[in-house]
């Protein structure tokens, strides 16, 4: 991967003002999302509850989010798209309407029994708001500085993943350039956005892998191979879901219409797929994945098409939890013909799918170190790195650049 590093600020004294705004930058970031992370959990434990009741009102409920959207939410609608538009200067202004749409949104989504994510709207109000705190302030050529501490701290924040949360965050807007002017803010704002949410009560995954892996080359095949089918996988679902909501809005063009229809279909499909297994976030299938639950053999599957179909037809959320459980479930069904321990391989799975369909490397890798022990960090090192290469360039954002070298 070739890496282009730039550093362009003006002036240090601004530099550091902005390093000193991201404290409470971070506290109010970390409090939005633990808000946001908070009752999401309880509306999937609600849902859960009363699982047969609530689904078959997902169509209706996803009418009234995209008729909201339409009349009310008018550019916010774009979601991460927006995002990447403000940071390539395509678009000028992210209307702060855009938080409580996509926070509401996700959570009606959920509560409703669609499968989907929770980091898309957590970088997004964490953008939206940084970048508009940003421009109160007036600093005009740092406003992307802005954009991706809050990015940064918005998925820190609901994660607890802050190092994987600034790596993703200075990475993911084009593949190949990282700046090095948004180191310092975004690693201050990330990291107390991350303490914030969880002194104030938000629940983190984390799993420490106990296993001991002997490393030989044998170990080292393996890994070459696990890299490869994740990466694969992980660039598949993201063709797959530019490809479906392309499909989508091209046969059923009216937004309303398209949501109804297809949402009818979605929650008969998840009503019949073991009752709701494969709504909401996929966290029953992580925890099951690494403490000795069912996993399905074609539960990873299943979670991918539920994700595409609920996604590309109208609803709110995002797509990194379901790629967290999509990865681990699918180690779990690799890890007894490669003969490595269950956990071990469904860790890998969980971090390098993301790294495939994200098009990230650096954020996939220390994810796993903050989730699942830095001990391991040669062993992502090198999945990851095969996931990346092997994902050709595949990602869940549409408007993700590439940097190509300009001697070439």
């Amino acid at each position: 991967m070739l890496v282009k590093v730039k550093n362009s600020c003006k002036s240090y004294g601004k530099f550091i003002g902005i390093s000193l705004i991201a404290i409470p930058m971070g506290v109010l970031i970390g409090t939005m999302e633990t808000v946001f992370g908070t009752v999401l959990l309880q509306i999937g434990e609600i849902r859960n509850k009363y699982m047969l009741y609530i689904l078959p009102f997902l169509s209706v409920i996803g009418v009234c989010i995209v008729y909201a959207y339409e009349r009310f939410g008018k550019d916010s609608a774009k979601g991460m798209s927006l995002i990447f538009q403000v940071a390539q200067e395509e678009k000028q202004q992210i209307p702060l309407r855009l938080i409580p749409f996509s926070m509401i949104g996700t959570w009606l989504t959920h509560l409703f029994g669609g499968s989907a994510g929770r980091e898309g709207v957590a970088v997004q109000t964490g953008g939206a708001l940084s970048w508009w705190i940003g421009k109160q302030i007036g600093y005009p050529y740092t406003q992307k500085t802005f954009l991706i501490m809050g990015m940064a701290a918005g998925f820190a924040g609901l994660f607890q993943t802050p190092i994987g949360a600034i790596l993703f965050a200075v990475e993911v807007l084009m593949v190949g350039v990282i700046s090095y002017e948004a180191l310092l803010p975004t690693l201050i704002i990330a990291f107390v956005s991350s303490e914030t949410s969880h002194q104030l009560g938000l629940e983190k995954f984390t799993f420490l892998l106990t296993d001991t892996i002997v490393w030989d080359k044998i170990i080292f095949i393996k890994l070459l191979f696990l890299g490869i089918v994740f990466g694969v996988v992980g660039g598949g679902f993201a063709y797959l879901l530019q490809t479906t909501k392309k499909q989508c809005s091209q046969k059923i063009k009216h937004p309303i219409k398209r949501v109804f229809l297809l949402g009818c279909v979605l929650s008969v499909l998840l009503l019949f797929c073991h009752k709701g297994r494969y709504s909401g976030l996929g966290t029953n299938l992580i925890e099951s994945s690494f403490y000795g639950g069912t996993v399905y053999f074609y539960d990873w599957v299943l979670k991918i098409v539920f994700t595409i179909f609920t996604l590309s037809i109208g609803f709110q959320g995002g797509e990194v939890t379901p790629l967290f459980s999509i990865g681990a479930s699918l180690g779990v069904v690799l890890a007894p013909f490669i003969g490595l321990p269950i956990p071990f391989v469904a860790a890998l799975g969980y971090i390098s799918v993301f790294a495939g369909a994200t098009n990230t490397f650096f954020a996939p890798i220390f994810i796993g170190g903050e989730v699942f022990g830095y001990e391991n960090i040669p062993y992502f090192f090198i999945v990851c790195a095969i996931s990346y290469l092997f994902n050709k360039n595949k990602s869940i954002y549409s408007l993700q650049r590439i940097y190509k070298d300009e001697k070439k």
